[in-house]
C-alpha cells in the first residue's frame, strides 16, 4: 500500500495550488482508513487526474470588515452562480471534505468557492476559540464579494463549527435560500470539557486565559472573552429566525464521536424547512463516507436549484 501511494504522489503531485494562481485540474483526496496500517494511517492525497471540460481554479483573496485578508479557491466550472464551501474548528479550505465536495460539485458543472475564516489557514488575524457570530461575518463578506461581482450563491454549506455558521448566517441574512449543515453542533455549551478539562471555568477566570497543548506542544490559546463568545451563542434562538423559505439540509454521521447525533435531530425538530440525512457507520468528517457525503449533498443543491428555476418560470 505505501508504494501504491509513493507512486501516485510522485506521479500527480507536479503542481501547486499555492504558488500558482490558475489552474485547471480536478482533484478528488482519499483518506486512508484509521484503521490501516501504522505507517500510512491518517495519510490523505490530492490526485491531479485529466478532466474535460477544464476547470480552472483561482486563489481569490477577499477583506472582512476588519480589513483582514480572507483567502479562497474559487473552483471555476462555467456556472454563474457559485456554492460556498466552509471549514470547521482549526482546519482550513484543504479539508477533505471540502476538496471533494469541490470536485463534485465540478462534476456537475457547479461552480464553488472554499475558503479560510480569518485566523485560519491562509487568511489573515489570530485564532480565536469561539467567534461564531465573527466568522458569520467572514462569510457575509465572501457572499457580498460575489454579488457585487454579478455572481449568485445558490448555496452556503458549512462542516462541523461551519455548520453552525452557516445557521447563524440564514438566521441573521435572509438572502441563501439553500443551506447545509454538516455535523453541526447544536447546543454550544456541550464539547468544551472535553478540550479545555473540568475546571475550565475556575482556571480561565483565574488565569483569563488556557493554553490547549497536545504532547506538549502549544496548539491554541482560549481567552475568557472567546469562551463567553462560544458559551453566549444559542444556536436554538438562531434557527428560530431561518425563513421558511429557506431549504436547510443537515447531514451527519450515527458514529460521529465528537458532535452527538442527536444534535441532527435537535435541527430537525426547530428549522421549518428542513431535511435530515443520517449516514450509518459514518464518523464527524465522513471520512470512510465521502462518496455518499458529495453525493447527498450535490443532490439536495440541485434539487433546490431546479425548483428556484421552475418557480422564475
Amino acid at each position: 500500500m505505501d508504494t501504491l501511494l509513493q507512486n501516485a504522489s510522485s506521479l500527480f503531485f507536479n503542481s501547486s495550488l499555492s504558488t500558482t494562481p490558475k489552474i485547471s485540474r480536478y482533484q478528488v483526496r482519499f483518506s486512508i482508513p484509521p484503521n490501516h496500517k501504522p505507517r500510512t494511517r491518517r495519510r490523505a492525497f490530492t490526485l491531479n487526474m485529466a478532466h474535460t471540460p477544464a476547470v480552472e481554479q483561482h486563489k481569490v483573496i477577499i477583506p472582512n470588515k476588519h480589513g483582514e485578508k480572507l483567502v479562497g479557491i474559487l473552483h471555476e466550472s462555467g456556472s454563474r452562480e457559485i456554492v460556498i464551501l466552509c471549514h470547521g474548528f482549526r482546519s482550513s479550505k484543504e479539508s477533505n471534505s471540502l476538496v471533494n465536495l469541490a470536485a463534485a460539485l465540478e462534476n456537475a458543472r457547479m461552480s464553488s468557492f472554499r475558503f479560510d475564516f480569518a485566523g485560519n489557514g491562509e487568511s489573515d488575524g489570530s485564532f480565536q476559540y469561539g467567534y461564531y457570530w465573527r466568522e458569520a461575518e467572514d462569510l457575509r463578506a465572501v457572499i457580498q464579494h460575489f454579488h457585487e461581482s454579478n455572481r449568485g450563491v445558490s448555496a452556503i454549506v458549512g462542516h462541523s463549527k461551519g455548520g453552525g455558521v452557516v445557521l447563524l448566517y440564514a438566521s441573521k441574512y435572509h438572502d441563501i435560500k439553500t443551506v447545509v449543515n454538516l455535523s453541526g453542533r447544536y447546543d454550544l455549551k456541550v464539547g468544551i470539557e472535553e478540550r479545555l478539562g473540568k475546571d475550565h471555568i475556575e482556571r480561565i477566570r483565574k488565569d483569563g486565559f488556557i493554553d490547549v497543548t497536545r504532547s506538549g506542544n502549544f496548539e491554541y490559546r482560549v481567552t475568557l472573552e472567546s469562551l463567553m463568545d462560544r458559551l453566549d451563542t444559542n444556536m436554538h434562538e438562531a434557527c428560530l429566525q431561518i425563513d421558511k423559505e429557506c431549504r436547510v439540509l443537515t447531514v451527519h454521521g450515527s458514529l460521529d464521536k465528537v458532535v452527538p447525533t442527536d444534535d441532527a435531530y435537535e435541527f430537525a425538530k426547530i428549522i421549518p424547512n428542513h431535511k435530515l440525512h443520517i449516514i450509518e457507520g459514518a464518523d464527524h468528517s465522513f471520512t470512510n463516507h465521502q462518496d455518499e457525503l458529495a453525493s447527498v449533498v450535490v443532490n439536495f443543491i440541485k434539487e433546490t436549484l431546479h425548483q428556484d428555476r421552475s418557480t422564475a418560470n
